[in-house]
């Protein structure tokens, strides 16, 4: 409760985290954070590391750890938060004109409209961002992209993929479709999913 109250209170970079703790575990606290930091999980306990990386995790660190693998994990983390500054964000005054997106592919930057875009599915270290007109790649993450963008125009659906809200044609309670692309639905996510489509349960399972 007191590590809850810090994530609201401040903002946070990164958080250890272990799986064994009172009242509740590890994986059962990053369920219910809504915007959580970087994350990195300190745990005796190797059977946990897939649920662990199903919620975005930057490393799974098995204890008893060695200092070399602890600067391994930072690392990871700080090459982690450097190709998060490939992609901006921009709002126009102009109320007219639509947000839009800069994206850094290769040696170009490129405006992107968030009306255009369709969904973005995660790919190792970079996002494919697809679009009416094409595909864009761009090294960031998935987690520091769906903090960039509205929940108000973008749902996260899987740990690889965002859709936009306006362009979802089809769904059910596994599957969502937009124009010429039909995607899954994560089982971490399905739950806020269905609730953020306001049809949580009405539909048969």
């Amino acid at each position: 409760m007191k590590a809850m109250q810090e994530l609201h209170d401040k903002k946070v970079d990164i958080m250890f985290i272990d799986i064994q703790m009172p009242q509740i575990t590890g994986i059962e606290f990053l369920k219910i954070l809504k915007n959580p930091p970087k994350i990195i999980i300190t745990s005796a306990y190797r059977e946990y590391a897939l649920d662990s990386f199903e919620l975005d995790v930057v490393d799974y660190l098995l204890k008893p750890i060695t200092f070399e693998r602890f600067l391994k994990a930072i690392n990871k983390f700080y090459q982690l938060t450097q190709k998060e500054t490939d992609v901006k964000v921009s709002f126009s005054e102009n109320q007219k004109e639509e947000p839009f997106i800069y994206v850094k592919e290769y040696k170009r930057v490129i405006k992107v409209n968030l009306g255009e875009i369709l969904y973005i599915e995660g790919l190792s270290e970079y996002v494919q961002i697809y679009t009416d007109r094409k595909r864009f790649i761009t090294k960031t993450s998935m987690t520091s992209l769906e903090e960039k963008l509205s929940s108000d125009r973008f749902l996260r659906i899987h740990k690889s993929f965002i859709v936009s809200l306006s362009r979802i044609e089809v769904f059910t309670t596994s599957t969502i479709e937009v124009p010429g692309k039909e995607l899954p639905i994560g089982r971490n996510y399905k739950n806020s999913v269905l609730n953020s489509l306001n049809l949580n349960g009405s539909l048969a399972q």
